[in-house]
């Protein structure tokens, strides 16, 4: 299965693009004509968009709804881009997703023929202009400040260029005689294809795991791996469990600290280094497999005028948890408590008395729940309730509110949500009893508790600073970054740690269930709490600095929660929404039982949650 949320991401992108191009025409509209056009003043194109995959139809099927003037390249005889070089029958997963003049997508899972046939027929009954096996060559910028886009075919001249071309870019060849046979291939798309035939993976990646291990798989067929690196590194902890039972049984041999050195009809030469010096070896061999990674394109957009110098991007915002403004709340619950407290044990020599002894006190007309102080507690708490349930107005999506930051609201649900408990409690005279005042102050203190473990869920959601929740594309850039920071240092202990965060993120497989979720959540938990342990024992045994070593905790604390929020996205929102929805259903029991209380209290004329007496 692929990673569902990719293909919806780069539609998401490339829809948003073409919206862009299309309000940038709307404001400094230019002379343009059919898609057809080659360079010249008057025969400019709205845009060109480089590529056709998921991301480049998507921009194009905006750009067609929108009425610009745009052409479509792609190197490829079809649309598809990386997903039609996946295996073959591959399952494909996405979320819900649209298409511009199409809507939203049948199926929830296609074959990799299937969506890329879908693809092929939307291209094809939307007519959009698209000029196939057409390689991008360089793009330029005439004296008009216009791009000339370069290709084997011709040059197109437009105002905006729109680059869909992904990260693969070519296979990286190995460059060794022999490579231009037809044996020699760079991407596995039928393993059923080799059966009984002797194959060579060349590389060590999860590219290269997942093609040897599909091999093994068929009857008769002989896979080996050759690697020029000592062991496998920085693969899946699946791929590392699934390679090393296949090489214990036999079914697939692998070559460490070995290179190719020809590629003839029936045989591979490699190189074999070992402790007494490199030694040729010959393999009888029917098919190689090249999977030693790809060659971005950076050189050819770094030529055409895009920068990949980090400097020169914009302050990304940390995913931490920081959008809700808790630590302020606790701070403004705690000094309330406090207050409540010390209210407490100034009256305690009337709150100590039993409810009979209570009406002879001289506090009794200043405590009462139907008098005084006591009915202004319940008057208050009464209105403490209703703006903490104004937070569930200001979240709702249908009416669209903005007032103030989700950040600052989150804040005041958690001290009202307090502050109504404490006066709930000091207007029933801290005796609640068998009463509908005091069925709603126990239906508070059990919303307040649902709360707070919601609280515990809600940190887990990756959010902005202003309380928005992140979308997935936002988390794996945050992602990115984190793991920048990790490939700063190459030293042993930081490259241990990231390895174990990283095999501790993909050791389980989370189930769909609600209570599977939380399962899951709590023991991923008590496992970075193991292995953040067992790090720093480790990194202290070895004699590391004691800064380095918290430095690289830190780090990894980090790298867990991020990584954690990014492959499993949907199912932390699932646990929260799971959560929100039994939350809100005890505030409504809450809230109809204050409304009964108050009911009751006019009609037998006393205010109070059960303790207190007339």
């Amino acid at each position: 299965m692929t990673a569902h949320a990719l293909i919806k991401t780069a539609i998401e992108h490339g829809v948003a693009v073409g919206a862009e191009v299309a309000r940038r025409v709307a404001e400094a509209p230019v002379p343009a004509a059919a898609w057809g056009g080659r360079g010249g003043q008057d025969d400019a194109l709205d845009l060109v968009v480089v590529g056709m995959g998921p991301a480049g139809l998507a921009c194009s099927l905006e750009a067609q709804r929108q009425g610009l003037h745009f052409v479509a390249i792609d190197q490829a005889s079809g649309p598809g881009g990386t997903v039609a070089k996946y295996p073959r029958r591959k399952l494909v997963m996405m979320q819900p997703v649209e298409l511009p003049l199409h809507g939203e997508l049948a199926a929830k899972t296609y074959t990799k023929e299937e969506l890329v046939e879908l693809w092929a027929a939307i291209a094809e009954e939307t007519r959009l202009p698209i000029a196939y096996d057409t390689v991008l060559e360089g793009i330029d910028r005439d004296d008009g400040g216009r791009y000339v886009v370069r290709t084997n075919r011709g040059d197109y001249v437009a105002s905006n260029v729109c680059v869909a071309v992904g990260r693969r870019g070519s296979p990286r060849k190995l460059g060794v005689p022999g490579e231009e046979l037809d044996k020699v291939a760079y991407s596995l798309m039928d393993a059923n294809s080799y059966l009984g035939r002797r194959v060579l993976v060349v590389g060590g990646g999860d590219s290269a795991i997942e093609a040897a291990a599909a091999l093994a798989e068929q009857p008769d067929t002989d896979v080996t791996i050759s690697y020029r690196k000592e062991s496998f590194f920085r693969i899946r902890a699946r791929n590392e469990e699934r390679i090393e039972e296949l090489v214990r049984s036999g079914r697939v041999k692998v070559l460490f600290r070995s290179e190719v050195r020809a590629i003839r009809p029936r045989a591979v030469e490699l190189v074999v280094h070992d402790p007494t010096g490199p030694k040729v070896r010959s393999l009888p061999n029917d098919d190689v497999f090249v999977m030693a990674g790809g060659i971005p394109p950076f050189e050819l957009l770094e030529k055409s005028g895009v920068s990949f110098d980090p400097a020169q991007r914009g302050p990304v915002t940390p995913v931490t948890e920081q959008g809700t403004g808790i630590l302020r709340a606790i701070a403004v619950a705690f000094l309330l408590s406090v207050a409540s407290l010390v209210w407490a044990l100034w009256h305690a020599d009337y709150y100590g008395l039993p409810s009979a002894e209570r009406a002879a006190h001289s506090k009794h007309s200043l405590l009462h729940p139907a008098r005084g102080a006591g009915l202004w507690l319940g008057i208050t708490a009464v209105a403490l309730v209703l703006a903490n349930l104004l937070y569930l107005v200001r979240r709702s999506q249908w009416l669209r509110l903005t007032f103030g930051s989700l950040q600052a609201w989150m804040s005041t649900h958690v001290a009202t949500g307090i502050l109504a408990l404490l006066c709930a409690m000091m207007h029933g005279a801290m005796r609640p009893g068998d009463s509908p005042g005091g069925h709603a102050f126990w239906a508070l203190v059990v919303l307040l508790v649902t709360g707070v473990i919601g609280r515990y869920f809600y940190a887990y959601v990756p959010r902005a600073a202003n309380g928005r929740e992140l979308e997935l594309a936002e988390v794996k850039a945050q992602l990115g970054q984190v793991e920048e920071e990790w490939n700063e240092g190459e030293r042993r202990f930081r490259e241990h740690a990231r390895m174990e965060i990283h095999a501790l993120i993909e050791a389980r497989q989370w189930k769909a269930s609600f209570l599977g979720r939380v399962a899951a959540l709590f023991r991923g938990q008590r496992g970075l709490h193991d292995t953040l342990r067992r790090l720093e024992g480790e990194g202290r045994g070895e004699g590391v600095p004691e800064e380095q070593v918290r430095a690289t905790l830190d780090l990894a604390r980090r790298a867990h929660r991020t990584a954690l929020m990014a492959a499993h996205y949907e199912d932390l929102r699932a646990i929260l929404g799971t959560w929100r929805y039994l939350h809100r259903w005890i505030a409504l029991l809450m809230v109809l039982l204050v409304i009964l209380h108050i009911v009751h209290a006019f009609l037998y004329g006393a205010l109070f949650l059960g303790g207190g007496s007339r």
